[in-house]
């Protein structure tokens, strides 16, 4: 069903082969666009945006900042400048609030 198809990469201009077997990959994950960039680019661009897993925006690492929970009194580290006019928690005591649900 599907053919091997040569891709030119966007970043380095080196032809890159679209296989049948990423073809079908990208089908039943229900991609549109075909990939722009070859393997090592993606890799390479993967990297520089902080490795594309998991966590928030890009996977990127997220600046913590020290605060003091509202409830325990424990030093902690969170990923928000505290302002003063809200309390802050550490993660244990923020998943006992009832506005939580639980979750972050």
């Amino acid at each position: 069903m599907y053919q091997e198809r040569q891709l030119t990469c966007q970043d380095c201009g080196q032809s890159f082969a679209f296989t049948a077997e990423d073809q079908q990959y990208h089908a039943e994950k229900g991609y549109a666009n075909e990939p722009k960039r070859c393997p090592t680019c993606r890799h390479n661009r993967r990297a520089d945006l902080g490795g594309g897993g998991g966590g928030g925006g890009y996977g990127g690492r997220r600046e913590m900042h020290p605060a003091v929970c509202a409830s325990c009194g424990k030093d902690t580290q969170v990923p928000f400048a505290p302002r003063g006019d809200r309390p802050v928690y550490c993660s244990d005591c923020f998943s006992k609030q009832p506005s939580s649900g639980g979750r972050y």
